[in-house]
């Protein structure tokens, strides 16, 4: 496929989440408005994670191109200066949930992280839905449950926490810092 014309190319190749995310904002704050940036990247999680945060940040998510192992996301600068990017506002701290946890609360903890990321280490209870597949895997879940959403710092649980409000749950938590941070007990793949 021939190369989509941008204004400006962005290489966030060889990056983990949450940087990606982090040099796209700072490229789209000096980008004019209604201009056009390409982001190379290599983290496969970065596909959702880019359209999920150009929807939360009022930016328009145009696609991304897939050429061997670099993704090329293509991001168009909103022509609204003010577009505040929006944050989940209940959000609670890794003690706090950890808490809920030993009491054996009835609540629901999604882990919006890579399956790799969730396979070598996560919460018990907890169920991986990638943020990528979030919305596909929506009717999965309860609208009634006390819902915690965690990621590795608090980020994609963000993205994910707005999407899950904006389709009618009501009881959702984003858990920072999240995995980074958690110092409760984990389960995942042993190596010995």
């Amino acid at each position: 496929m021939e190369n989509l014309k941008s204004n400006e190319i962005l290489d966030a190749k060889g990056l983990a989440c949450p940087m990606p995310i982090v040099k796209t904002k700072k490229a789209m704050n000096t980008l004019e408005a209604g201009r056009v940036l390409e982001v190379q990247a290599t983290d496969k999680g970065s596909k959702a994670d880019m359209k999920a945060w150009a929807e939360s940040s009022g930016h328009q998510y145009l696609g991304t191109i897939e050429e061997g192992e670099v993704l090329k996301h293509y991001l168009r600068k909103s022509s609204n200066d003010d577009a505040a990017e929006k944050k989940h506002p209940n959000v609670i701290n890794n003690e706090d949930l950890e808490k809920k946890l030993e009491a054996n609360e009835k609540i629901v903890i999604i882990d919006v992280r890579e399956a790799a990321e969730y396979a070598f280490n996560h919460i018990p209870r907890a169920t991986s839905i990638p943020l990528g597949e979030l919305e596909e895997r929506i009717n999965e879940l309860n609208k009634q449950d006390e819902i915690f959403v965690v990621c590795r710092t608090g980020n994609r649980s963000d993205l994910a926490a707005q999407k899950l409000s904006q389709n009618g749950f009501t009881k959702v938590n984003n858990v920072v810092p999240g995995m980074s941070g958690w110092k409760g007990k984990t389960i995942g793949i042993d190596l010995k």
